[in-house]
């Protein structure tokens, strides 16, 4: 008899985003995902047997919902706005707070979880840009929490999935560039397929704290299983 599989239940955040609703579709799809808890202010409009939908307006107290989020070996975080047209404090508050708090409440609640946040090609916490900083402080206040692993992704332009509801319109121009894309700068441009198996992959690996740039991500969702 082989070896039997550990199980795997999954946090999922920002399942209403693009990048969310393409990690939720893979996870429900994954055989080595056994179930899905998504966090959300809205439907997200999936029905699935593995998935559990808590619909929570206030990402910045979790007291409230404390006890579902316990027994989950990952979150998947995908939630996050962009930085044009936010001003500083609203930035910082939805991009750092926000995710600090989601995920201090799930260290505490779950041992030896997996974190992975989707964070952003250019991140540096030494860059010029303000989100740069941002997201590069969020990333090294996540690396120093006591998760089992924290993986931050850092994708550049994602290939959606097609059946997704939420893919920003602008895609079905721009869909075309990526293959020129992926050819000349394939660390910029990955699909979300790889950016989901990436995430979904890190679960079969021990005690691991890295960056992914996108030439990780696509590397690593073709791991062997």
């Amino acid at each position: 008899m082989g070896k039997s599989r550990a199980t795997n239940n999954v946090i999922i955040t920002g399942s209403t985003g693009m990048v969310g609703e393409g990690v939720l579709i893979r996870c429900l799809n994954s055989p080595e995902i056994d179930a899905v808890l998504v966090i959300n202010r809205k439907p997200c409009g999936y029905l699935h047997p593995k998935l559990k939908e808590v619909i929570h307006k206030d990402f910045l107290d979790f007291s409230s919902i404390e006890e579902q989020l316990i027994g989950y070996n990952a979150c998947f975080f995908c939630l996050g706005i962009t930085s044009v047209g936010a001003d500083d404090d609203t930035y910082y508050k939805m991009t750092y707070t926000l995710t600090m708090h989601v995920a201090e409440t799930l260290s505490r609640l779950n041992k030896d979880m997996t974190f992975c946040y989707v964070s952003g090609s250019g991140t540096n916490p030494e860059g010029r840009l303000k989100w740069q900083k941002v997201k590069g402080k969020t990333e090294n206040d996540l690396t120093a929490l006591p998760f089992e692993q924290v993986f931050n992704l850092r994708p550049g332009f994602i290939k959606p999935i097609k059946t997704q509801k939420f893919a920003h319109k602008f895609y079905n121009y721009v869909n075309w560039m990526f293959p020129i894309g992926r050819k000349f700068f394939p660390n910029g441009f990955c699909t979300m397929e790889e950016l989901a198996d990436a995430m979904i992959n890190t679960l079969s690996h021990n005690g691991e704290r890295k960056v992914l740039e996108g030439k990780d991500i696509i590397a690593l969702a073709n791991e062997p299983n």
